[in-house]
């Protein structure tokens, strides 16, 4: 930007950024053919063709040169621009860009920071917008559920019992999309916090958070996790929190889907510079043409567990945001329906 910064404080070069390029590629043209004139000019000796040729054709490489260098230097708006861009969209970091330039570049620079922090602020004022809705609704959908039960408990007739059972379980569906919801919102924020530092990663370090998650969930349908851990560590640029949260979504996900007295498998492993996880278990499965309908947001394949356990319809379409945002890559294959379903993470090393 020093460069630039210069540049901008020449009058006729102040207000446009392409007389600044075609100003360096002049002075660059120039500079064989003012260096020659000095070489017939003032040099004593006789000269020859040749050393004519041979001073020009260095002069027209040493100006191509520094010309280029200079040229590249001068493009340093337009990449700070373009890198502020990248790691809001990536991370939602906010960069401080100048603004007091008056040229395109500085236009450039102008519009994309106010761009980005009215982003920012429209993104904080829904989510505020959002969770004070929610809990409003959650108040209104309180009253109907707090008065059926009341009247339940009064031991009325069984045709108004069914009517207050069948309100209290309308509301009680009404609390669990709205906390889906507010949940839903509460892991887009996580999925935003992207590690941009790689960072050493020991899968032996870990293990212990996710079996503590899960270890409930496999007791009530006695079903067995077996973790084969073939790579110790990796480098990779994803919080270890965030990888704890994806893998015990991915068994959570494996144990609902799983029938009773079965076997989960977690392999950690790498194969061609690659690291990859894959979770796999012999469940209910899905058809091929299902896969991409898994990871969209509230899918349609929502479906209950083989115990009738629920299904928000966020779960893996949160980890595969967070995989994505993080350079790696989340899929999901299935020979069919009851024949299990493996879901695969990787990371290029």
């Amino acid at each position: 930007m020093k460069l630039y910064h210069k540049l901008s404080q020449i009058g006729f070069l102040k207000k446009s950024y392409a007389f600044k390029f075609l100003f360096v590629a002049f002075i660059g043209i120039h500079i064989p053919l003012i260096g020659i004139l000095f070489f017939v000019l003032y040099f004593k000796h006789s000269i020859s063709p040749a050393s004519i040729l041979v001073f020009s054709l260095i002069m027209t490489l040493l100006a191509t040169a520094i010309t280029l260098l200079v040229l590249n230097r001068l493009i340093k708006p337009i990449q700070t621009a373009s890198k502020a861009l990248d790691d809001y969209r990536n991370s939602r970091k906010l960069s401080v860009l100048p603004t007091e330039y008056t040229d395109e570049a500085g236009l450039l620079l102008c519009n994309i920071q106010e761009s980005i922090f009215e982003a920012e602020s429209f993104i904080n004022e829904k989510q505020d917008l959002i969770y004070m809705l929610s809990h409003d609704l959650k108040n209104f959908a309180g009253n109907p559920n707090g008065l059926a039960k009341l009247i339940i408990s009064e031991n009325p007739p069984e045709s108004i019992r069914n009517l207050a059972e069948l309100i209290c379980e309308s509301t009680d569906l009404q609390f669990r999309y709205i906390e889906n919801f507010i949940k839903l919102l509460n892991e887009q924020d996580q999925v935003a916090k992207v590690n941009v530092e790689s960072r050493i990663i020991a899968f032996a370090g870990i293990l212990p958070f996710i079996n503590e998650q899960v270890e409930q969930r496999l007791l009530d349908k006695n079903i067995k996790l077996s973790i084969i851990v073939e790579a110790q560590e990796a480098l990779l640029k994803i919080d270890e929190g965030l990888l704890v949260q994806v893998l015990v979504n991915l068994i959570s996900n494996a144990v609902k889907f799983s029938y009773f007295d079965s076997e989960i498998k977690v392999k950690i492993c790498i194969e061609d510079s690659c690291l990859i996880i894959t979770v796999t278990d012999a469940g209910i499965g899905f058809d091929k043409n299902q896969i991409d309908e898994l990871f969209k947001k509230f899918t349609k394949m929502s479906r209950l567990g083989t115990a009738n356990e629920t299904s928000t319809g966020i779960g893996l379409y949160l980890c595969k945001k967070i995989i994505e945002r993080n350079k790696g890559r989340l899929s999901a294959s299935s020979e069919g329906k009851n024949k299990g379903a493996e879901f695969k993470i990787e990371f290029d090393i």
